[in-house]
């Protein structure tokens, strides 16, 4: 008897484009630190006063995630895509930020664009390179 594969015939989604796969992952990670900060906050030990450090290292990690993807995605210039992702990503945050909370541009922004463009890079290179199974 053959064993009944559920998922055999179901297609499968592929975005053509890597910088949109990209800003989708880097989305799903800020979600998820975005739950852990909170979480941290109501049950942990975490002050308000250290949020800000924990949300840059979220935006690192998130950007990191999409370049990543973009990277592997694209297959060639993995730094080009996961830098151009990191900028897409943090200005795409600044917006979200101002148009939420009507927050202006500050050394502390500054800081996260250059962050989300250097973590981007790094997670495309490293994304360039993962080998595919």
């Amino acid at each position: 008897m053959k064993p009944i594969n559920a998922m055999k015939n179901v297609p499968k989604v592929h975005m053509a484009s890597p910088m949109l796969s990209g800003i989708l992952y880097a989305s799903v990670w800020l979600a998820l630190g975005a739950l852990l900060l909170s979480a941290m906050l109501r049950w942990g030990s975490m002050q308000e006063t250290q949020l800000p450090m924990y949300s840059l290292m979220v935006h690192g990690c998130s950007s990191l995630a999409g370049g990543f993807v973009a990277g592997k995605r694209s297959g060639t210039r993995g730094w080009y895509y996961g830098g151009l992702l990191g900028i897409a990503y943090g200005i795409l945050i600044l917006i979200v930020s101002f148009l939420a909370s009507n927050t202006g541009i500050s050394g502390r922004t500054f800081t996260m664009l250059v962050e989300t463009l250097l973590s981007g890079a790094l997670g495309g290179m490293i994304g360039v390179n993962a080998k595919r199974s």
